[in-house]
């Protein structure tokens, strides 16, 4: 029972050996991939609104510039009319009390073009910038060098004709000046209609993206309700169904993934247990039966010791046809004890020595009795290989009888039985095949069933004393079909230590 126990617990086991990739893998790598694809719509669309952000946030900054550059255009406009209200005010006066003002203006107008310049960046900002300061040098020094001597000379016809030179040249800078500032204008008039443009376009592109990520959020969802609810429920119907006593219930989820895993484990241990069940009641069975062959035993045993020494004793005296009745009654009371013994067979429980056996020379013994008992003369019987077990020489030698025995008599007249003897790693496998007719299905799911028998004149308890045996040594007996034609039976045993 322990090592049953054992074996059923071996066969529940789950790997403990899974790699890194086998624990992100089937579900858990779908659901991240899922996630990963609803950040990603996320995170798309908050670019989009991030990008359309900074692209607007630098049209402002832009604007902000370009109205800094009209309103210092604009200031050193009006500089220039201070420098030409001042050196009209020396024509009118035909004094100098207005130098001191005129510098003034000068250096304050100065000090405009040098921010203006520093604010051009085209080459037509930069070239209305250098007009400017081009004419504006001229202006000074004509009033320096032209005007004020004139005027303090009192040559009034001087003075009116540099005067209108200079209003020519203030007319060129006023002219260059609102050349720059519409430029500047124009440019902010560019950077807001851009700004509005990326405003309208960002808008678009995250709603639109917002209602994709909705989609596929309502996609994700679907597809993990599918994946992990469905497996789910059928996981669950077929633990009720177990939980109701129900050991045939297989779940079909064939999935390569940690569900497809859990119900492949989940079948194997409804397989498992159903197979432990079985096991449980056949021993039972075995043990009822014993019980009952231990009282048959004793109760039968006796009276048929008696019935066969009066039958031997009377086939001394008997002659003709009751001299033949006489060998029918000894036959069939010997196989009346034969089946007393079967079944105490399968009810005793067996100690096995560890005695080292060859199992060649064992094959050859039983070849040699079975000679002499039944006829071979018509069976082709060959034996291969050599091998050393551990075990009871006396209830191996039956198992082998039996398996020989059965495959002469299946193998018919003129047919051929092989034993083959093969040691592998860790086992030894003999293996007894015939050329008969093969197992019927009912057989081969009933092979080993206490008086299950094909023959007319069997017991039925052969192989099921045989696998008894095989098992008490820790192995077990493998029926199958050949290809073609024929059955094989192959006895399994663990491979004994030099």
């Amino acid at each position: 029972m322990f090592k049953a126990n054992d074996a059923l617990a071996r066969r529940l086991l789950i790997p403990s050996s899974r790699s890194l990739g086998d624990v992100v893998s089937g579900t858990a790598r779908r659901l991240l991939y899922a996630f990963s694809l609803l950040v990603l719509a996320f995170g798309a669309a908050a670019y989009a609104a991030l990008e359309g952000m900074a692209e607007i946030h630098e049209a402002l900054h832009s604007v902000r510039r370009q109205e800094t550059a009209v309103r210092t255009t604009l200031s050193l406009a009006t500089a220039v009319r201070d420098i030409y209200a001042h050196l009209a005010h020396t024509l009118i006066l035909g004094n100098a009390s207005h130098l001191p003002l005129y510098d003034g203006a000068h250096r304050r107008a100065l000090a405009l073009l040098d921010e203006v310049q520093a604010q051009a960046d085209t080459p037509a900002e930069q070239a209305q910038v250098d007009t400017i300061r081009r004419t504006t040098a001229e202006l000074d020094l004509l009033f320096r060098e032209a005007f004020v001597p004139a005027v303090l000379r009192r040559d009034r016809d001087t003075a009116v004709r540099e005067h209108a030179r200079a209003l020519e040249l203030v007319g060129v800078i006023q002219e260059s000046a609102d050349t720059l500032a519409s430029h500047y204008e124009r440019a902010i008039g560019n950077f807001e209609e851009h700004a509005s443009t990326v405003q309208h376009a960002s808008f678009r592109w995250t709603l639109a993206i917002l209602a994709a990520a909705a989609l596929l959020a309502v996609g994700v969802g679907l597809y993990i309700g599918r994946s992990v609810a469905r497996p789910v429920s059928l996981l669950e119907a077929g633990a009720a169904r177990i939980a109701a006593g129900d050991l045939t219930t297989r779940i079909a989820l064939d999935r390569p993934d940690e569900f497809g895993r859990l119900a492949q484990q989940f079948n194997r241990m409804t397989a498992a247990l159903r197979e432990h069940q079985e096991r449980l009641v056949h021993s039972e069975r075995l043990a009822g039966i014993g019980r009952l062959a231990a009282g048959v035993a004793h109760e039968i045993n006796n009276p048929l010791g008696v019935i066969l020494g009066y039958v031997r004793l009377l086939q001394r005296k008997a002659e003709g046809a009751l001299a033949d009745d006489l060998r029918i009654i000894e036959e069939e009371t010997l196989r009346c004890r034969d089946i007393v013994e079967g079944l105490l067979d399968l009810s005793r429980p067996l100690q096995v020595p560890g005695e080292t056996l060859a199992l060649r020379e064992l094959v050859e013994e039983v070849i040699s009795r079975l000679r002499e008992s039944i006829q071979l003369s018509d069976v082709s019987l060959t034996v291969e290989g050599d091998a050393q077990v551990a075990g009871h020489p006396q209830r191996l030698r039956q198992v082998v009888t039996n398996l020989v025995k059965n495959a002469v008599e299946a193998a018919r007249p003129s047919g051929q039985v092989k034993v083959a003897i093969h040691a592998r790693e860790g086992e030894v496998a003999l293996s007894v095949s015939d050329t008969g007719s093969g197992l019927t299905p009912e057989a081969h799911e009933r092979l080993f069933e206490p008086f299950f028998t094909t023959k007319p004149q069997g017991t039925g308890l052969g192989l099921a004393v045989s696998q008894a045996i095989a098992q008490a040594h820790g192995g077990h007996i493998q029926p199958r079909n050949l290809p073609g034609r024929g059955a094989e039976f192959t006895l399994h045993l663990p491979r004994s230590t030099p």
